[in-house]
């Protein structure tokens, strides 16, 4: 059985990684989700465990000392971390997981695992989401409803910031229809599972055995 793939969505704030991933999950039943913890306060709508595990700032610190996160970062004045026992576990377990982290995150995470101190180094699947327009994207900021001008302000320069990180992932997606977007995501899944190193040792497609004997 070969090990899951570790996939990393990223895009700017408003730029459509909640949707695309949820319809993803919908799409694949090998593909699960991982709950980051996080220090800021709850949504409107959002459950503790589904959306994010919500931690104060002192058990956070203690997670951090004790080595919890596969990643952690701080966005918008606030602590964001992704629970490391829980990907490998999963991983191990030959399911796909799915990570939807700014950045800054998902910069460290690739770090970590290309350094090879991550126990399955060629599962890395990365995908940034680019907004056609910086209009487009403060548009959708602000039908959000849920920032104040200072704050849409503020997401706005760290949006341009990440956007000029996009070069350092494997695949990028200009965000369009949601449809168009997921249908580029199926394929780029598609394609690396499909990736012929990522044939367990040992052991050929039954297409391959045919050919080779």
């Amino acid at each position: 059985m070969r090990p899951g793939l570790l996939i990393i969505i990223s895009a700017p704030s408003g730029g459509g990684k909640t949707t695309l991933c949820n319809r993803l999950l919908e799409w694949d039943k090998n593909l699960t989700r991982v709950v980051t913890c996080t220090t800021r306060a709850p949504r409107p709508g959002e459950q503790d465990g589904r959306d994010y595990h919500f931690l104060t700032k002192t058990e956070f610190e203690r997670r951090i000392a004790a080595g919890d996160f596969l990643e952690h970062a701080q966005y918008n004045g606030h602590y964001y971390g992704t629970p490391r026992r829980f990907v490998e576990e999963e991983m191990g377990k030959g399911r796909d997981v799915l990570m939807a982290i700014e950045v800054q995150g998902a910069g460290k995470v690739m770090q970590l695992v290309r350094s090879g101190l991550f126990p399955y180094p060629d599962s890395l699947v990365t995908i940034f989401l680019v907004p056609p327009t910086m209009e487009l994207l403060e548009q959708r900021l602000r039908r959000r409803g849920q920032d104040d001008e200072a704050a849409i302000q503020k997401r706005l320069q760290i949006a341009r910031e990440e956007m000029s990180h996009w070069r350092e992932y494997d695949y990028t997606i200009v965000t369009g229809h949601i449809d168009d977007d997921v249908a580029h995501a199926k394929a780029i899944l598609i394609a690396e599972k499909c990736r012929t190193h990522r044939v367990p040792k040992g052991g050929q497609p039954w297409v391959q055995r045919e050919l080779l004997f």
